[in-house]
């Protein structure tokens, strides 16, 4: 998700920057500070999933009768459930400002129960064994509720007159106008969704339209999604979208990009889908096929500031190059494997961020990739603290803080690949993405450190501890001198910004320079104040430069010639 940034016409208010870099585009600009406050204000009932845990949803069947034109909801779900142990009832997450009409079980109407906990328990006059597969229809209406000054998961806006109802569950809302688990620890199997709508809109959704039926002033669109799918990730947009197709070839496979967009904005979007279908080749090759290559991707355009990377269907405001890309990246990291805890929302974001800030940047917008590096780090070292583990998952303006789960988190990826090196560092990523026990599933950051570790058979708990766990960074200073034989003594030393890690190992990268000439080593700093003697480089070395591409966090390094030897200097020449 990359969401509150603000179009405006040249001015920057942060050195974070997200734009895309197109004369004929809109200029977007990331201000994660307002990103932060707004989150709050649209989540001030900041409750987690209380479903309950003796069953799981493998299946829903979603029909929802939607006028863009009325903030109501008009819902009939049908959950198919497997249950995990024996039991007489099951709690759904489901607000009580929605008014639930009847629940069908075995053909029957069953109790229920509804709390301003925001759970559903439907009572069932039999005890249901365990594993056993059953089902319930829910049948439902009212005005979803209004969270802050945001009207919750559930939103009517409007665009050059027109009105438009549209989605976003992330994290919490997804009960305030469906029914279902919303937790982080069950996907569904696969969905039906059939949303009935006055027949001058149309709607989009998740996965592949089935067919749009006519009933009078009526039409009913029907979509079908056959991969497993997180809660949150379900959307719907009602309105009168332009459509467009445009296609890409991944793995000998013809994948439709289905665009749902504003018809006062179509042109703008056809010409940058480009965008989109660069990204989906480069991911694809990199990362593995897109995760949902048989069905298709899409962009469905919509009120909010940023983007929703629903699951094949991303939502956005803009055909911005950064936000299409780091919507699109979702796909493989945050939909196919979802984060497992919202302590480790960086899973999605960070990683959303890393693949358009730098990946895509540098294979296809050469000139602006400093720019995204050199924005990013400023930002994370903005502040002396703060650790990319989420330490109040009740606070949503914290999971979605822009400096540390999506900037950091980019920059802790950035951090492992110049560890590992590319090739064992991208042969990591494939086995995360394709682990038997997380793809289509959920992942916690030590199973992201296993599937690294296995594939380069290197311990990575100290790089956890202090980059993911630690707050702070940094700050190095060099001392060196050249002796007469040519041989270069350096002197490699820190301090940090926060008192959680005293000392931050790195395999930080140096440059040795004379003019043109230079020699580009790593070395292994793994204590402080260590000293390391190197061959001669074949030159005289006039200057040295700590991390020149910027692969690590920190901030105020310096670099000092040695006038006289050091006192190490025995040990060394």
């Amino acid at each position: 998700m990359k969401k509150f940034i603000i179009i405006l016409p040249a001015l920057v208010f942060s050195s974070k920057i997200f734009s895309q870099h197109n004369e004929s585009c809109k200029d977007v600009f990331s201000i994660p500070n307002m990103e932060r406050q707004q989150f709050e204000k649209r989540n001030n009932l900041k409750i987690e999933s209380l479903a309950s845990s003796n069953f799981t949803v493998h299946y829903y069947r979603c029909e929802w009768i939607i006028d863009p034109a009325v903030r109501y909801i008009d819902g009939k779900i049908t959950s198919k459930f497997i249950t995990t142990f024996a039991t007489n009832h099951i709690v759904f997450d489901f607000t009580n400002r929605l008014t639930v009409d009847s629940i069908i079980f075995r053909n029957k109407k069953t109790n229920f129960t509804q709390s301003a906990s925001k759970t559903l328990t439907i009572h069932f006059p039999v005890t249901i064994k365990k594993n056993r597969k059953d089902s319930v229809t829910i049948f439902y209406h009212g005005v979803p509720p209004i969270s802050g000054d945001f009207t919750g998961g559930f939103v009517k806006s409007s665009h050059n007159g027109t009105p438009v109802i549209w989605t976003l569950s992330e994290p919490y809302n997804a009960q305030d106008w469906w029914p279902c688990r919303n937790g982080l620890d069950d996907k569904a199997d696969s969905i039906d969704i059939y949303i009935t709508h006055p027949s001058q809109y149309k709607a989009s959704s998740n996965g592949l339209l089935q067919s749009e039926t006519a009933n009078g002033s009526m039409t009913t669109s029907w979509y079908k999604h056959r991969y497993p799918i997180a809660s949150y990730l379900v959307a719907l947009a009602v309105t009168n979208y332009s459509v467009y197709t445009r296609t890409v070839t991944i793995d000998d496979t013809t994948l439709p990009v289905i665009s749902y967009i504003y018809p006062e904005d179509l042109s703008y979007f056809q010409t940058y889908t480009y965008f989109v279908l660069n990204a989906l080749k480069l991911y694809s090759d990199t990362f593995g096929n897109y995760p949902y290559l048989k069905e298709r991707y899409g962009q469905t355009q919509f009120g909010f500031g940023g983007g929703m990377e629903h699951q094949t269907n991303s939502f956005v405001v803009s055909a911005g190059e950064n936000l299409v890309t780091h919507e699109l990246g979702h796909q493989w990291f945050g939909d196919k494997v979802t984060c497992g805890s919202w302590r480790d929302i960086w899973l999605n974001e960070g990683f959303a961020t890393y693949m358009a800030d730098f990946f895509y940047t540098k294979n296809f917008d050469t000139a602006y990739y400093d720019d995204y590096v050199n924005g990013d780090l400023a930002y994370v070292v903005s502040q002396p603290d703060g650790s990319v583990w989420v330490d109040d998952t009740t606070n949503s303006g914290r999971i979605f803080d822009g400096r540390l789960s999506y900037d950091k988190g980019a920059f802790l990826l950035r951090m492992l690949q110049s560890t590992l090196g590319d090739s064992i560092f991208f042969e990591g990523l494939r086995h995360y993405l394709t682990d038997p026990k997380l793809a289509y599933g959920f992942a916690v950051t030590a199973d992201l450190q296993r599937n690294l570790e296995d594939v380069s058979g290197l311990n990575l708990d100290y790089f956890f501890n202090q980059w993911f766990y630690g707050q702070g960074y940094p700050s190095v200073t060099v001392k060196w001198r050249q002796a007469a034989d040519g041989r270069v003594g350096l002197k490699v030393s820190q301090t940090t910004s926060h008192p959680s890690v005293s000392f931050f190992r790195m395999s930080l990268p140096i440059t040795l320079k004379n003019g043109s000439l230079e020699k580009k080593i790593v070395i292994e700093n793994t204590q402080n104040n260590q000293y390391f003697k190197l061959k001669d480089p074949g030159f005289e070395v006039k200057e040295i430069l700590i991390d020149p591409d910027k692969y690590f966090i920190t901030k105020d390094n310096k670099v000092f010639k040695a006038k006289v030897p050091f006192a190490a200097d025995e040990a060394y020449y």
